[in-house]
């Protein structure tokens, strides 16, 4: 299951393990005009563990998960001219 949220300056996602056998925290990501938050609660500390992804970071993630093994450089748009 997921939720969707759009707020004033950024759209929230949150990610509930709802169907695994061994339970998970609930995911949040966060995504802005520069970048996109994962935030998860850790259970041991009592925190909340945040990662932060550029958008080229999200582009290469996004281009990766239907690849196989290897090594891999995303072409790049040419620079305005």
């Amino acid at each position: 299951m997921f939720t969707i949220e759009h707020e004033f300056d950024a759209t929230v996602v949150t990610l509930v393990d709802d169907a695994a056998a061994h339970r998970q925290e609930d995911i949040i990501v966060t995504a802005f005009d520069d970048c996109v938050t994962i935030e998860q609660l850790d259970p041991r500390t009592d925190t909340m563990q945040k990662i932060t992804l550029s958008l080229a970071q999200i582009a290469d993630l996004t281009a990766s998960l239907n690849l196989p093994e290897g090594v891999y450089l995303r072409n790049k748009p040419d620079a305005p001219k």
